[in-house]
């Protein structure tokens, strides 16, 4: 396609504001698709800034990125104003070390995770291994929400890999980070038949709190009460106790707080809380809690607050 003047204005004018950009679909602490990801991954491991562009939100600049650059797919990497490329060459970039040349960094630590694959896994790991044919290698990655996703990939010397009980894993780095201390199991059970994968780095799953415990812990200073209902609902039902809110910057003043910050997400029945924990989980905070239904079960224990 032929692409606007004004579209390559304002792709130029973005490559040359920033010296690494990613064209991307979602935004780097929640991307929206597996490759964008790894891509993430990959330039977040190196611990560097980089603008980034959500192309779901911008279809002009999602087919036009692709014009420009004359490269059919997303993600795409810009570095001084010239393509990289996308998913698979970053990758290949990180684990060769290429790329943390390329952008005059340190090399990060490339070690294979600690990882525990028993006789029962193995088997079936060896099996699908051997399906994959010659050439063929087993890649585990975890995102950034620690969901795992076994593939058969090229087998690839450059990569992080760990052995146990004979089978072979590549890993790409952040992925090798997020794996270190895993026991990988095959279950056959109440749960189903598969692989279950334990993983101690994942964050704890979002706790469910009551009401009249969230207002006695508040008080205590022991965690923070985040209030997710807008102005005029907590208005009609404020909280007993102090809370914060998503006014302003103040989103944005709760993400910047340390990953072990005690938090619990409250709103009128439990709903919308809930959402905005698990968000906040997905963006590794480890202590996370939701006030089980809301303002309105806060109101059977404490006939101060009103239900609406």
């Amino acid at each position: 396609m032929s692409l606007d003047p004004a579209l390559r204005s304002r792709i130029e004018s973005l490559l040359q504001s920033n010296r690494v950009v990613l064209f991307m679909k979602g935004q780097p602490n929640m991307p929206q698709c597996g490759f964008s990801a790894k891509a993430v991954g990959a330039l977040s491991a190196l611990d560097i800034d980089y603008a980034h562009v959500n192309v779901l939100a911008d279809q002009e600049i999602r087919e036009g990125i692709k014009a420009y650059g004359d490269w059919p797919t997303i993600p795409q990497l810009y570095i001084d104003g010239e393509l990289v490329g996308g998913s698979d060459i970053i990758e290949q970039m990180s684990n060769s070390g290429e790329l943390a040349s390329l952008l005059g960094v340190a090399a990060p630590d490339r070690s294979p995770p600690a990882i525990t694959v028993t006789p029962a896994a193995a088997e079936m790991l060896s099996n699908a291994a051997a399906d994959a044919g010659p050439g063929g290698a087993l890649s585990l990655s975890i995102n950034a929400q620690f969901q795992p996703n076994f593939q058969l990939a090229q087998y690839d010397a450059n990569a992080i890999a760990a052995e146990s009980n004979g089978v072979r894993i590549q890993f790409d780095l952040a992925s090798a980070r997020r794996a270190d201390g895993i026991t990988i199991d095959w279950v056959d059970d109440i749960r189903g038949k598969g692989l279950a994968i334990d993983n101690p780095n994942a964050p704890k799953p979002v706790q469910a709190l009551a009401p009249a415990d969230a207002g006695a812990r508040a008080a205590a200073g022991e965690v923070i009460l985040v209030d997710v209902r807008p102005e005029e609902e907590r208005a009609l039902a404020p909280a007993p106790v102090p809370v914060r809110s998503f006014d302003g910057n103040g989103r944005a003043a709760l993400e910047a707080l340390p990953k072990d910050t005690a938090l619990a997400f409250l709103c009128r029945s439990g709903g919308r809380s809930q959402q905005a924990a698990e968000e906040f989980r997905a963006l590794g905070f480890t202590n996370v809690s939701n006030v089980a239904g809301g303002t309105n079960a806060w109101a059977d224990v404490d006939p101060s607050i009103s239900k609406y």
